[in-house]
C-alpha cells in the first residue's frame, strides 16, 4: 500500500484552503499558527510541490492545491462519517450544524423538541462558528446562515423575508430623549451586526437620507448582545423585525415605526449538494422546510408588500 501523508497534515491543508487564512484555520483546529504552518509545510514536502502561493505572509491556494482539495475533501468527509457511524454503533444519526445564536434561541430551539419526537435517532452537534459556509463538508454538514445571497455551487433553501428595524431603549420614545426625526441619529451610536453591514444603508435609502452619518458605528458579532446593548442605552441597533418581535424585551422599542424597509439579508439553510445524500441532512432539511418555522414571518412580510408598506 502506498505511503500516505499524516491525516493531521491533510486536515490542516483543507482548513487553510477553505478558510483562506492560517490564523482562522489554526483557531478552528485549536492549534498555534506556527504549528499549523508546519503541518502544511510537511504535506508540501511529502507531495514535492507547493500547494499555496505565499504573498506577504498570506497563503493563497494555487492550481495544484485546488486540485488536491477537490480530490480529498469528499474522501475526508466520508472518513469522518464512517468513524462516526462506528462510534455510534450504527444506532444514531448525527448532524453537524452551524447556526447563528439568535436564530437558534428565538426560532430553532423552540421547535427542536418536535424534531426529536419525530426522529429520536437524530442527534445534532451545534456550532456558532463565524466561518460556517467555508467549513461545509469539512467538519460541518449544514448551516443556517444570514446572507444576501449564496454561492450557486451550494444547495440553499431560503427560510425567510424580513424587514429592517431600528431598535432602541424605550426612553428614546419619550421626552426629553425622544427621537422624532432620522436626522437626530447624527447624535446616536448605531449598532451593526457584522453579517448585516448593509442593513443601515438600506434603511437610510428608504428614508431618503443616504448620506446620514451617525455619531459612531459599533460592530457586533452577536445579535443577543446587540439587543442587550440597545436596552442598556449603548446605541440604536439595526436588526430584523423578527429579532425585535421575538425578543419579548419590554425595555426595547421600535424607533420610527412608520418606516418599512425590506432587508437585503435572508436566512438560508445551506449545505454542499453531496451532503443531501446523507440521511441526517435530508431528515433535518425536510423537517425544517415542512415545519416552516418562519411561515408567520413570511406571511406578514408579503401582506405588507401587497399593501405597498415595504420599500
Amino acid at each position: 500500500m502506498r505511503r500516505l501523508p499524516p491525516l493531521t497534515a491533510l486536515e490542516a491543508f483543507v482548513q487553510v484552503a477553505r478558510l483562506g487564512s492560517v490564523k482562522a484555520a489554526a483557531e478552528e483546529l485549536a492549534l498555534s499558527t506556527p504549528a499549523l504552518s508546519r503541518r502544511v509545510q510537511a504535506l508540501e514536502r511529502f507531495i514535492g510541490r507547493p500547494l499555496f502561493d505565499r504573498k506577504h505572509q498570506a497563503l493563497e491556494i494555487n492550481a495544484e492545491g485546488q486540485r488536491l482539495l477537490d480530490d480529498i475533501a469528499p474522501a475526508l468527509d466520508s472518513l469522518a462519517q464512517a468513524l462516526e457511524n462506528i462510534q455510534s454503533g450504527g444506532n444514531q444519526l448525527r448532524l453537524r450544524l452551524a447556526v447563528m445564536p439568535l436564530f437558534a434561541t428565538q426560532r430553532l430551539f423552540p421547535h427542536l423538541g418536535a424534531l426529536r419526537t419525530q426522529h429520536p435517532q437524530l442527534h445534532i452537534d451545534i456550532e456558532t462558528t463565524p466561518h460556517a459556509v467555508a467549513r461545509l463538508g469539512e467538519g460541518l454538514d449544514a448551516a443556517i446562515v444570514l446572507a444576501k445571497d449564496i454561492d450557486p455551487a451550494l444547495y440553499a433553501h431560503e427560510l425567510d423575508h424580513d424587514e429592517v428595524y431600528l431598535i432602541g431603549r424605550r426612553a428614546l420614545l419619550e421626552p426629553p430623549h425622544a427621537l422624532t426625526s432620522p436626522l437626530e441619529l447624527a447624535q446616536q451610536t448605531v449598532l451593526l451586526h457584522r453579517d448585516m453591514a448593509l442593513s443601515f444603508d438600506a434603511w437610510k435609502d428608504a428614508v431618503g437620507m443616504p448620506d446620514l452619518q451617525p455619531l459612531a458605528i459599533d460592530n457586533y458579532d452577536s445579535g443577543q448582545l446587540m439587543l442587550e446593548a440597545a436596552a442598556q442605552g449603548l446605541g440604536v441597533a439595526v436588526m430584523h423585525a423578527s429579532h425585535f418581535n421575538q425578543s419579548g424585551d419590554t425595555r426595547l422599542a421600535r424607533l420610527f415605526p412608520d418606516t418599512r424597509v425590506e432587508s437585503p439579508y435572508r436566512y438560508f439553510f445551506v449545505c454542499r449538494p453531496r451532503a443531501l445524500q446523507t440521511r441526517a441532512v435530508r431528515i433535518f432539511r425536510d423537517w425544517l422546510v415542512a415545519a416552516d418555522i418562519c411561515r408567520s414571518l413570511r406571511i406578514r412580510f408579503f401582506c405588507l408588500r401587497a399593501l405597498n408598506l415595504v420599500s
